[in-house]
């Protein structure tokens, strides 16, 4: 009867070993886990790091150009104005052979035009004046010079006053252009010694016309 609390003492002492392997293995799987997600972090922040680096290399490489540079192309394409509904609608005119006002010797100019008018149905309405538009136009060519024709400005002038003229010949109420500069100074004034500014007239509203602008097709001065 005395050799069973032997057998009891000899089963808690091998118990004990047991129990604290467990414990062990777990604290070794614990600090594995806390070193691996230590090690996943540290990698997470280099390769971050890496990221900004390359991206701010990339930046340099284009000029600087940040986020906001890049969003202020994107406005500035969005606001772009758009193009108008309907195309501009142009009335060709046969050329004019007309002699100019030259005095030393006869020269004479073959001019090509085009009228771009606001909208379609105005070209049907100019055709219906076309005998009135041109003699129009070859009145005003008849009292130009080659010098006229010549220049830039003469050109332009030029222009003008087609658009001008021919408006008139279709009946709409244009007053007669003042070509001349009233402000002009005359040969007494250029004398004196301190010449005198000009005043500056003020412009009228422009008047209304259906011809929007005119347009050179050929200009031939020979």
């Amino acid at each position: 009867m005395s050799a069973a609390p032997a057998t009891d003492n000899a089963a808690a002492d091998g118990a004990a070993p047991a129990g604290g392997g467990k414990k062990k293995l777990i604290i070794i799987i614990a600090a594995v886990v806390v070193v691996l997600l230590l090690g996943g972090g540290a990698a997470f922040y280099f390769m971050q790091q890496k990221a900004a680096a390359h991206a701010a290399a990339l930046a340099e490489e284009d000029g600087g150009e940040g986020e906001d540079t890049h969003a202020q192309k994107s406005h500035a394409k969005a606001e772009k104005p758009e193009r108008p509904e309907h195309p501009p609608t142009f009335v060709p005119l046969d050329p004019f052979v007309v002699n100019l006002a030259d005095k030393d010797v006869d020269r004479f100019a073959q001019v090509g035009l085009n009228l771009q008018v606001e909208e379609a149905p105005v070209a049907d309405e100019i055709k219906s004046y076309m005998p009135a538009i041109r003699n129009e136009i070859l009145l005003i060519l008849s009292h130009k010079t080659s010098a006229d024709l010549l220049s830039p400005d003469g050109k332009e002038a030029l222009a003008k006053e087609i658009r001008w003229g021919a408006t008139r010949a279709m009946g709409y109420d244009v007053p007669e252009e003042d070509l001349h500069d009233e402000d002009t100074a005359s040969a007494d004034e250029e004398e004196d010694v301190k010449p005198k500014k000009k005043r500056k007239k003020k412009k009228a509203p422009e008047p209304y016309s259906p011809i929007v602008q005119v347009h050179y097709a050929t200009l031939v001065v020979q």
